[in-house]
C-alpha cells in the first residue's frame, strides 16, 4: 500500500498543530529563566505592556489558576522557585508572533540566584535507588551469586560506558493552539503522540473534567518520545487563551525545545561480566547511574535489557538516580533499551575479544531458553536466527578477528555486531467500525506521528472485513474519538489494531456497527515474555590521519512477528538504524556546568545523520509466527531499529583500530587519543 495520507502531505494539505485556521488568533511567547537555581524576586512587565499589540502578560507575579497536583513541569508560574535554566517563568500574549516575541524580550526579571548542581557522576552524594524505573519496573533485581560467578570465571571484564544528553529533534517543532468556546469547553490543537492521554493531562492540570477538553492532533511531524507526554506549550496556550479571551497559539523555537520538551538522560553504566572456558556466562552485573530534575522523578530503565538478553546463573541489575538542577528527562526512542543495550552489547564484544571467541558465536552460546529474570517462556525468540542470517548476509565468515589489521591507504576497516531487543506490549484501546455510504468508517483516537498508522490500521481493518483497502476510511488524532493509548513504546499498532480487529468483527456480526474495548482481553493474556529481537551489523572505515569515521554498510535483521506492511516496516527499521548511527558518531548535548542549561541548542550544533552518512543501509526481517501477541500477530517495530546500532558501530570502530571508545559519541578526537 501507498500511505493513505501521502497525497495530502506532499501537496501541503495536511494540517499540523500550528496551521489550523482559527479566526482572531493571538500568539504567546514564553520568557525563560536565566538562572539554574534560585527564586524569581520580581517580574517587571511595564515596558512590555506598552509595546504594540500586547494583550497581556502571565507570570509568577500573577499565576494562573491550576490544579494543586499539577505535574511540576506543567505547573506554569505557580512558584517563584527556579528549578533549571530555561524554565518558563512568564509569557507575553500579543496580536502577532513578532509583537509577542519583541515584548517577551522587554520583560525584566530580577532573581535571587543560588548555587546549582547540574553534573551527573557515579560518586554523587545524593544518588539513591528509585522505587521503580520506567514504565513501572523494579529498580534493582538480583539472582545468584554475582561475586562468586565473577571470581570463578575463566574470562572477566569490568568496564564503564557513558552516554551523553541526547535530544529528540522531530522535524515539526512543538506547537499548540488553544481556544475556549462559550460553554467553557477547551479545544487544543496540539502536536502530540496521543490525543486521549494529552486530553486527560491537560484537563487534570487545569482542574477540569476530561469531557470539557478536546485535543486534535491529526498529523504529527515526528516525536520520538518527546511528544509522548503533554508539554508546557499546551498548558501555556490554554491558560493564555483563558486570560485574554481569545485563541492563543504557542510555537516553540528549536532552541526552546531543547529546554522544555524532554531529553534522554545521560548515563554512566558499569558492567561486570564473567564467562567460563566455553564462553558461557557465569555472572552479569549491570548498574546504571542517571539524572532527573528536582521537579519530577523520571528514572529510565537503562539496565533492564540485561534481564532479558542472556543466560547467566548470576544476574544483578541496578539503577541509581540523582535529582539535579536540570530539566526533567523523558522518553526518547527506545528509552532504557537504547542506551542500556549500547553498553551491554559493547561489553559483550569486549568479553568475546578477551575470551578469543567470535562475537556472534558468544551470543549464540548464551541464548536462554526462558527469560532469565522471570523464568517465563518466550512467546517467540529468534535472536539466534537473526544473528545467523545477518552473519550470512554480511559476509561475517570472511572477517579477520584481529583488530587493526585491515587497511586501504589511510583507512582502517572494521566490522562489528550487536544484538537488539524491545518489549512487545499492548495497552487497552477502544475503536468503532460502521458502514458508511456502502464503505466502512473506522474511528480510533490513535496518533500518526509519521510512522504510517493510518495506512497500517486501514490495512488491518480491510483484511478483517475482507474488503479492498480503498473501501476503508480511518479517522484518528482526535480525543473525541474512541479512547486510544499513546503512540509510544512500540505498542501503537498492536494496541489500536487489536481494537480495530475486534470492532470490525463485531460489525460483521450485526452488519451496521461494531464497538470494541480490549481492556478485558488484555487483562486475560497468558503470562509470557513477549519481545522482538534483532541483530545489527556495521562496517566502518576510520582515517588513521584525521580520526574520521565513515560507515559504508549497516545491516539489520529482525524478528518482530508478522509485518503488517513491508514498506512501512522498512521505513521504521531504516529510520531507527539511522538514528542509532547518529547516537554512535555525532549526537550530543553538552551541559553548561557554569550557568546551567544546555549548550548545542540547535541543529547547526547538534548534528543528526543525513543520507550521505551511510552508503548502504539494509533492513530485513524473518517470517516469524507468534499467535500469543494480538489478533494480528505483530510486534512493535518503531524502536528496535535504534537498539544495538550504536554498539555495532562502536564494536566495528574497535575492530578497525584496536581502540575502544567507551563514551559516546565516537568523535575523531577520541579516536586519536592513545588506546585504553
Amino acid at each position: 500500500m501507498n500511505r493513505v495520507e501521502g497525497r495530502v502531505k506532499v501537496t501541503g494539505l495536511a494540517t499540523y498543530a500550528a496551521e489550523y485556521p482559527v479566526e482572531g488568533v493571538t500568539y504567546a511567547c514564553p520568557v525563560q529563566s536565566l538562572i539554574a537555581r534560585g527564586r524569581v524576586a520580581r517580574v517587571d512587565v511595564s515596558q512590555a505592556m506598552e509595546m504594540p499589540g500586547v494583550l497581556g502578560v502571565l507570570s509568577v507575579d500573577d499565576p494562573p489558576e491550576l490544579a494543586e497536583d499539577a505535574d511540576g513541569e506543567l505547573a506554569l508560574f505557580q512558584s517563584r522557585d527556579v528549578a533549571y535554566r530555561g524554565q518558563l517563568i512568564a509569557a507575553v500574549v500579543a496580536d502577532t508572533y513578532e509583537n509577542a516575541r519583541a515584548a517577551a524580550d522587554a520583560v525584566r526579571v530580577e532573581y535571587e540566584p543560588a548555587d546549582h548542581d547540574v553534573g551527573l557522576r557515579a560518586d554523587h552524594p545524593r544518588l539513591y535507588r528509585p522505587d521503580v524505573v520506567n514504565p513501572n519496573l523494579p529498580a534493582d533485581t538480583e539472582q545468584g551469586d554475582v561475586e562468586a560467578g565473577l571470581a570463578g570465571a575463566a574470562t572477566a571484564v569490568d568496564v564503564t560506558y557513558t552516554t551523553p544528553v541526547l535530544h529528540n529533534n522531530p522535524m515539526e517543532p512543538h506547537a499548540s493552539l488553544a481556544l475556549w468556546d462559550v460553554e467553557g469547553r477547551l479545544l487544543v490543537y496540539d502536536s502530540a503522540q496521543g490525543a486521549s492521554p494529552d486530553r486527560d493531562t491537560i484537563a487534570k492540570t487545569l482542574g477540569l473534567p476530561p469531557a470539557r477538553v478536546r485535543v486534535v492532533s491529526r498529523h504529527v511531524g515526528g516525536g520520538f518520545g518527546c511528544k509522548g507526554t503533554t508539554r508546557p506549550q499546551a498548558v501555556l496556550a490554554a491558560v493564555a487563551a483563558r486570560a485574554v479571551g481569545r485563541p492563543v497559539k504557542v510555537a516553540l523555537t528549536r532552541q526552546q525545545m531543547f529546554d522544555v520538551t524532554g531529553y534522554r538522560t545521560p548515563t554512566i553504566q558499569r558492567l561486570r561480566l564473567g564467562a567460563d572456558d566455553e564462553g558461557r556466562l557465569t555472572a552479569l552485573e549491570h548498574v546504571a547511574y542517571e539524572q532527573s530534575s528536582t521537579l519530577v522523578e523520571f528514572a529510565e530503565q537503562t539496565a533492564t535489557p540485561a534481564r532479558t538478553m542472556y543466560a547467566a546463573p548470576a544476574l544483578r541489575t541496578a539503577h541509581r538516580l540523582v535529582r539535579l538542577d536540570v530539566a526533567t528527562p523523558s522518553w526518547m526512542r527506545a528509552p532504557g533499551e537504547c542506551p542500556g543495550m549500547y553498553a551491554l552489547e559493547s561489553a559483550i564484544d569486549e568479553l568475546a575479544c578477551a575470551a578469543g571467541i567470535d562475537p556472534v558465536e558468544l551470543r549464540v552460546r548464551n541464548d536462554p531458553e526462558t527469560e532469565p529474570e522471570s523464568g517465563l517462556p518466550f512467546s517467540s525468540r529468534n535472536l539466534v536466527a537473526c544473528l545467523r542470517e545477518g552473519a550470512r548476509r554480511f559476509g561475517w565468515d570472511r572477517r579477520d578477528p584481529a583488530p587493526g589489521v585491515r587497511r586501504e591507504g589511510e583507512w582502517l576497516i572494521g566490522t562489528g555486531v550487536a544484538a537488539s531487543t524491545y518489549p512487545a506490549r499492548r495497552r487497552p484501546s477502544q475503536a468503532v467500525a460502521r458502514v458508511r455510504d456502502g464503505d466502512f468508517l473506522v474511528q480510533v483516537a490513535a496518533a500518526d506521528i509519521g510512522t504510517g498508522a493510518r495506512t497500517a490500521l486501514t490495512r488491518i481493518a480491510a483484511e478483517t472485513l475482507g474488503v479492498a483497502p480503498g473501501r476503508v476510511h480511518v479517522e484518528l488524532g482526535d480525543s473525541d474519538l474512541p479512547d486510544a493509548p499513546v503512540a509510544g513504546g512500540s505498542m501503537g499498532t498492536a494496541s489500536w489494531g487489536s481494537a480495530v480487529v475486534r470492532a470490525c468483527e463485531e460489525l460483521m456480526k450485526n452488519g451496521k456497527e461494531g464497538r470494541a474495548d480490549t481492556t478485558e482481553e488484555i487483562k486475560g493474556e497468558s503470562e509470557l515474555a513477549r519481545h522482538a529481537f534483532g541483530a545489527q551489523f556495521a562496517e566502518v572505515r576510520v582515517s588513521a590521519v584525521t580520526g574520521e569515521v565513515r560507515v559504508p554498510r549497516l545491516l539489520g535483521v529482525f524478528a518482530a512477528g508478522r509485518i503488517v506492511d513491508a514498506r512501512l516496516a522498512r521505513s521504521q527499521f531504516v529510520g531507527g538504524m539511522t538514528m542509532g548511527l547518529g547516537m554512535a558518531l555525532m549526537e550530543e548535548t553538552l551541559t553548561d556546568e557554569e550557568f546551567g542549561g544546555f549548550l548545542r541548542r540547535d541543529l547547526a550544533q547538534y548534528h543528526v545523520p543525513a543520507c550521505a552518512d551511510v552508503e548502504s543501509i539494509e533492513a530485513v526481517w524473518l517470517d516469524e509466527q507468534d499467535d500469543a501477541l494480538n489478533p494480528m500477530g505483530c510486534k512493535g517495530i518503531g524502536e528496535i531499529g535504534i537498539v544495538g546500532t550504536a554498539a555495532a558501530v562502536g564494536n566495528a570502530v574497535h575492530h578497525a583500530t584496536g581502540h575502544r571508545v567507551r563514551d559516546l559519541p565516537i568523535t575523531p578526537a577520541k579516536i586519536l587519543l592513545p588506546a585504553s
